[in-house]
């Protein structure tokens, strides 16, 4: 229950990718992790602690091992961002008396269930000071607006079946002041003058606090399950793991949910940068870091679907996975997850305890699933590749549902993962070491 609570409060700091990375950055420095920046030259220590950002919304840490000796790369990755609302540049629109905000969807969000819930605005600025432009956070946590549902009077057929069209139904309501101007609220917010203002990111989010519930407090609700849960877990067993032959490395991406592919998502090149950086700020060459990748795996984080109480027949038949029943191996054939065989095998011995379960996951063989950061990130990163994840309920709801136990485990499974070093030969024969 500890972790979860402390996940929740995670979570409940970051509303967008660039609070996210922000509070990642916090528990980071807090643990005497070092800042570097893409424009430095990298010289780095054995045994020293780092991490970089890039847009300010991903972000890279890495522990680097005091020996070396058959050097190799853990890496787990997860994603910062979420499905949302984004602020259109020019956003301010008067419908029916009503001040609303023009918006656009970002990546999938199920839209019903934003309706009729208070929401808030958070992202960032950017404004002008003197010669220079700085990015300012911005995280209003007061509830600011609602997208309001039409009454069941207006609309008699809704219990069978409503398309919300994304440019007329999901704009929220501000305010009834037709001089209402939300940049005048955020300027005060982050104490500029609203002039300053260049541009903006902001988007809307729920402002739930989240709740644990359940006959014995075994689930967890709230907004940004999907993927906070796996970033907040990852980042303490990374926190709390390491081995002295490894370089392990915590990978926290923007832009997931749409496709990855920008310039610091896992589609870019931001992964494989800062590897070849560490391996030349150590003093190594082009050899050695080959070398080192032969035995090297990365762990993507991504949670994953729970059978549905009301449709189980929406999973497959045999490989049901269900919440609070063990780590998520997900696997598909096309590998759109990256798991195989062997990157199963050897995550599960490296994980192999007790406290820790299993479960698998495919797509039923009918229906098409999404993919995630493994098979993306390993186009860059040749290295093995598993992908795992949280179970949970209603993916992609402004309020997700997952379970308190498997927080618990992953922290422990990750943990276990850093801890480990994973040593090949050249019978393709493979070990692990602790």
């Amino acid at each position: 229950m500890e972790n979860t609570k402390k996940m929740m409060s995670f979570i409940q700091s970051s509303p967008t990718c660039y609070q996210a990375v922000d509070t990642i950055k916090g528990e980071l420095v807090k643990e005497g992790f070092q800042e570097i920046k893409e424009s430095d030259t990298y010289h780095l220590e054995k045994g020293k602690k780092y991490f970089v950002i890039r847009n300010y919304s991903s972000i890279i840490a890495f522990k680097i091992g005091e020996r070396l000796n058959q050097m190799s790369y853990h890496v787990v990755a997860s994603h910062s961002d979420a499905p949302s609302f984004k602020l259109k540049p020019k956003h301010k629109k008067t419908n029916s008396g009503y001040e609303v905000m023009n918006t656009e969807v970002y990546g999938g969000p199920i839209y019903n269930t934003w309706m009729d819930r208070l929401l808030s605005v958070a992202g960032r600025v950017l404004v002008k000071e003197n010669d220079t432009i700085r990015i300012l956070p911005v995280h209003m946590k007061e509830p600011l607006c609602l997208i309001p549902n039409l009454a069941i009077h207006m609309n008699r057929s809704v219990n069978e079946g409503v398309k919300l069209n994304p440019q007329i139904d999901m704009l929220p309501m501000i305010s009834k002041n037709k001089e209402y101007d939300l940049m005048d609220v955020i300027a005060k917010k982050v104490n500029i003058d609203k002039e300053q203002i260049l541009d903006t990111d902001l988007f809307l989010y729920p402002i739930d606090n989240g709740y644990v519930w359940g006959d014995q407090n075994e689930f967890v609700s709230m907004y940004h399950l999907d993927d906070l849960q796996c970033a907040y877990t990852t980042l303490q067993g990374f926190i709390k793991g390491s081995n002295r032959d490894t370089v392990s490395v915590y990978c926290c991406f923007d832009n997931e949910e749409v496709g990855s592919g920008t310039k610091q998502g896992a589609d870019s090149t931001f992964l494989m940068d800062t590897i070849q950086r560490i391996n030349s700020g150590l003093g190594y060459d082009f050899e050695m870091l080959q070398k080192a990748l032969a035995s090297s795996m990365i762990v993507s984080a991504d949670n994953a679907h729970s059978i549905h109480p009301n449709h189980p027949e929406k999973s497959d038949p045999t490989n049901v996975v269900s919440i609070n029943e063990g780590i998520v191996l997900k696997y598909n054939a096309n590998q759109h997850y990256s798991t195989d065989g062997l990157s199963a095998a050897l995550f599960k011995e490296i994980c192999q305890d007790e406290k820790i379960k299993f479960q698998s996951f495919t797509n039923r063989s009918d229906e098409r699933g999404g993919g995630t950061l493994g098979a993306i990130s390993t186009s860059h990163v040749s290295i093995l590749s598993v992908d795992i994840g949280c179970a949970q309920l209603a993916m992609h709801s402004a309020l997700e549902t997952a379970g308190v136990l498997d927080t618990d485990m992953m922290i422990y499974a990750l943990e276990k993962f850093f801890n480990a070093h994973i040593v090949s030969d050249a019978s393709y024969q493979y070990r692990v070491e602790r």
